[in-house]
């Protein structure tokens, strides 16, 4: 997002890859989203009580729990669990454990790349369909340059990721924010969409190849549910209490509408 683009109004770009991330060095807030599945694991790990950090190596994840009491490593890379690890990147599963007082590792191919990378007047967040309104509102509130990033790999930015992003991106272009790029046309295609569209997508794909429809199901059931943010704090992603202060509908399309 290149200063002379910005001028003096709020500007939101939406952006794919972990790789992207240089180049909104100087957004003052950073969104991260990968639905399926690692934003969605962490958001679901913190809001139910746990701590959560986001790691963006296997190295990097066994050293960390090298230093933390009795902690789970949880993630995949390529979409296989490593080997000592104690459960996949399930949001689904991790939901169910009652060891809430394990903090958790995470791990993922390119979602959890994405929160580690910042500067110090940089605000990085995870966001997934869970709190949507939520993350509007509170960029809304403390932000005025925003980039918000899927975690796109192997070349495809994700229709999942692609519909949060929007969902977002929207709720600030009617709170005045100006859009760079093409975040307009990505807004427009995905702004009225149903959450249903996710089942045809490659994840959704993989996730029933692979014998892991809770997660999917687990996501298309959990839309707009969470009021919080929740924001990289060093190493640690922490709950935020959320900000009301956009007069509209929560964004997410309930499967009943």
């Amino acid at each position: 997002m290149p200063r002379h683009e910005r001028g003096g109004s709020r500007t939101v770009v939406i952006d794919c890859f972990p790789e992207s991330v240089p180049e909104h060095r100087d957004a003052d807030a950073l969104v991260g989203v990968d639905v399926i599945r690692a934003t969605t694991t962490a958001v679901t790990a913190v809001a139910g009580g746990r701590r959560c950090y986001p790691v963006a190596s296997l190295e990097a994840a066994f050293a960390l729990r090298g230093r933390l009491d009795d902690a789970l490593l949880v993630g995949e890379l390529g979409g296989h669990t490593p080997r000592g690890f104690d459960l996949t990147n399930s949001p689904a599963e991790l939901a169910e454990r009652l060891d809430i007082a394990r903090p958790v590792v995470l791990l993922s191919t390119s979602g959890t790349r994405l929160l580690g990378q910042t500067t110090p007047d940089q605000t990085v967040y995870a966001a997934c369909l869970r709190n949507i309104t939520a993350q509007a509102e509170a960029l809304a509130t403390h932000h005025d340059h925003v980039a918000i990033i899927g975690a796109g790999a192997r070349g495809e930015f994700r229709r999942e990721d692609q519909l949060a992003c929007a969902w977002i991106a929207g709720l600030l272009m009617e709170a005045g924010y100006r859009p760079l790029g093409t975040t307009r046309d990505i807004v427009d295609r995905w702004r009225d969409a149903a959450v249903e569209v996710i089942v045809s997508g490659n994840s959704a794909g993989y996730l029933r190849r692979s014998g892991q429809l809770r997660d999917l199901e687990f996501v298309l059931s959990h839309l707009d549910d969470i009021d919080d943010t929740f924001a990289m704090a060093g190493e640690e992603l922490v709950q935020v209490p959320g900000a009301r202060e956009l007069p509209h509908e929560p964004a997410a399309r309930s499967m009943a509408s």
